[in-house]
């Protein structure tokens, strides 16, 4: 299994279930050189807390946002920590719903490139209905509007080079929509976006996911059509 020197792992969580300690305490144990991990609540309250403790006390780091800000908001504050208290390392992103295995995590980070986003890619005949018509749609049209093939632009499994951080901080969005323009601005900016397949595991239908539906799509599209738009101004100019 690959070392992850020089990687931190920022899980992003909201009302965390008990896949989250089974995770953290795999990569803690399982790695040859243990993971810094980095959790960042995203506002759970107080039924969170005894799990964030009993987590903290394993040897990781965990954040705790007042209140719900958003996906966005949690990956961002991830960022900004390592750009602070680990300068000069690369990030890894994953679920801590049970989605991504310490062999997924391990597998993303050892691609990792200095300028260069490694995604975890899913197989869509693994996904279930409602999330694979979302992805191939969204797809399509993000080939359409940056000319760029990227096979799942919905992972939360995703390694950042240390040299991209300090950009991805100044990324705008605070809820799922932050995840596609990171997507947006590395189509923009010529930065190379490379692909790992992982195993699709969805636990008990998907119900750990806080994905809300048409809220969250529509917040996902708004950044897509914007770009088009901008991008049609920009060549009639």
């Amino acid at each position: 299994m690959a070392h992850l020197e020089k990687t931190i792992v920022v899980l992003p969580v909201f009302k965390p279930g008990p896949h989250l300690s089974e995770l953290v305490t795999a990569l803690l144990t399982e790695v040859p050189r243990p993971a810094q991990v980095v959790i960042v609540d995203d506002g759970s309250g107080l039924a969170a807390d005894a799990r964030l403790t009993e987590i903290e006390a394993l040897g990781c780091t965990v954040l705790r946002l007042p209140v719900n800000r958003g996906k966005g908001v949690a990956l961002k504050t991830g960022f900004r920590h390592v750009l602070s208290r680990y300068p000069g390392c690369a990030v890894v992103c994953a679920d801590g719903d049970g989605q991504h295995s310490v062999t997924d995590i391990c597998a993303v980070a050892e691609r990792g490139e200095p300028g260069r986003i490694v995604l975890g890619v899913r197989r869509f005949d693994r996904m279930p209905l409602r999330s694979r018509f979302g992805n191939t749609v969204t797809q399509a049209v993000f080939r359409g509007a940056t000319g760029r093939t990227v096979t799942d632009t919905q992972t939360g499994l995703r390694a950042y080079p240390a040299d991209l951080i300090g950009e991805l901080c100044a990324v705008p969005g605070e809820r799922f929509e932050y995840e596609m323009n990171v997507l947006l601005h590395a189509a923009a900016r010529g930065h190379p976006i490379d692909e790992v397949p992982i195993p699709a595991t969805y636990l008990s239908g998907n119900a750990g996911s806080h994905f809300s539906g048409l809220a969250d799509s529509a917040r996902i599209y708004v950044p897509l059509l914007r770009y088009i738009l901008l991008s049609r101004q920009v060549t009639a100019d």
